[in-house]
């Protein structure tokens, strides 16, 4: 599957899954336009220092990959700012979107968990609708949104997409992290089926980049190709 010529977007490009995902993408030939924190700075500790310091690390895995010379493009963007994703899907075929903060104990979990995740996923979403290029938006999804709503997992129960965590259960049961995938997806689905957005949730049990990339290297293209 020959991803020649064509360009897609990948936020959160520094994360396990991501990195994962921007290598397979390159070496199938797309054009990768990954987002980060900050990639001015990261760039200019790579430039001053001859040792790798923290910053440098977060992305120069991605500068070392294959393919990445010719075709990995670094872009700043904050999921917490309307509008900031909008130049970077400009011109995608696809968006796939990995960021989201992974933080199980949290001492405000609306500012570091459900804002990021909830108003991030609704940025990037709004940014899509506004691009015509953009065929398909694929969102990493997790078992934190699917298992968590108090029902028994008896032998005989089968866990399918009807399957949703539940909001009350877990801000009761303080499951804030499984709260926040919650929330973000439910907006999503309302956002994509409002603006016409083609799009799909990937659910993985386990965050294995490795697993994902390669062991589902063809799953994961169609996700996006349809």
């Amino acid at each position: 599957m020959s991803g020649q010529g064509k360009v897609v977007c990948v936020t959160g490009a520094s994360g396990y899954i991501a990195s994962w995902l921007v290598k397979l993408l390159l070496q199938c030939g797309y054009t990768v336009k990954a987002t980060v924190r900050d990639p001015r700075q990261i760039s200019s500790q790579l430039q001053n220092f001859s040792f790798p310091t923290p910053l440098a690390i977060k992305t120069e895995h991605l500068l070392a990959l294959e393919g990445a010379k010719e075709r990995l493009h670094l872009f700043k963007a904050n999921l917490l700012e309307e509008g900031s994703f909008d130049s970077v899907v400009d011109g995608c075929d696809g968006v796939f979107h990995t960021a989201s903060p992974v933080v199980m104990i949290v001492d405000d979990p609306q500012a570091q968990l459900i804002d990021p995740a909830l108003e991030g996923t609704m940025s990037v979403l709004g940014s899509c609708a506004k691009v015509p290029s953009v065929k398909r938006v694929v969102v990493t999804s997790s078992m934190a949104s699917v298992a968590f709503n108090g029902k028994p997992l008896a032998p005989d129960v089968l866990v399918d997409e009807s399957w949703f965590s539940d909001p009350v259960f877990c801000e009761k049961s303080k499951l804030w992290y499984m709260l926040s995938k919650t929330l973000a997806e439910e907006a999503a689905w309302k956002f994509a089926k409002e603006n016409g957005i083609d799009m799909v949730f990937a659910v993985d049990w386990s965050p294995d980049g490795e697993k994902v990339a390669y062991g589902g290297r063809d799953r994961v293209l169609n996700l996006w190709m349809g």
